[in-house]
């Protein structure tokens, strides 16, 4: 299991973190999602590496193997990281981006509940967005598509604005 104290990084770090092409790509994803620090996007990063990986060895194993495929495919058609007829060559081109647009700050913003990536990131670590109707304060949560529906904000300000809206339309 090991220590409690001491969990396992969920993220790697780039192996040239200083190289002038990386640092400009990480700072223009960093500042156009919102994101707190680096290890957000890395975390990121690895996810989309893992399924990439994943879905070599699938593509390299034997026949009978391919048909483990299905519920990874089945997952991330879930999560609206891939479409509907997706297939097993999809998973190669997996990009930190898909996973990015799949947060939870990220459609709070999409959304229009916020004018921008941060603000969004601040109602939803200040307790203001709810999913399904559970309080969700996390910002890097993973919003499924069944779940994108059921997103509401229960902020004054929000309300406000859905009421101008409905009085509008």
């Amino acid at each position: 299991m090991g220590d409690p104290r001491r969990p396992r990084k969920k993220y790697e770090k780039p192996y040239k973190p200083w190289d002038r092409r990386i640092l400009e790509e990480t700072n223009r994803l960093t500042g156009y999602y919102g994101l707190r620090n680096k290890r957000e996007l890395w975390r990121m990063s690895s996810l989309a590496k893992k399924y990439r990986r994943i879905a070599r060895e699938l593509i390299a194993a034997p026949e009978e193997e391919r048909a483990m495929a299905e519920p990874v495919i089945r997952k991330l058609q879930k999560l609206g990281v891939l479409g509907k007829d997706a297939t097993l060559d999809d998973l190669l081109d997996l990009t930190v981006e898909q996973f990015l647009e799949r947060r939870l700050q990220t459609i709070v913003w999409r959304k229009g509940f916020a004018k921008t990536p941060y603000m969004a990131r601040q109602l939803v670590t200040h307790g203001h967005i709810r999913v399904n109707g559970r309080r969700i304060r996390q910002p890097g949560y993973l919003v499924t598509v069944e779940e994108e529906e059921s997103i509401e904000c229960t902020h004054p300000a929000c309300l406000e604005e859905a009421a101008e809206q409905k009085v509008e339309g």
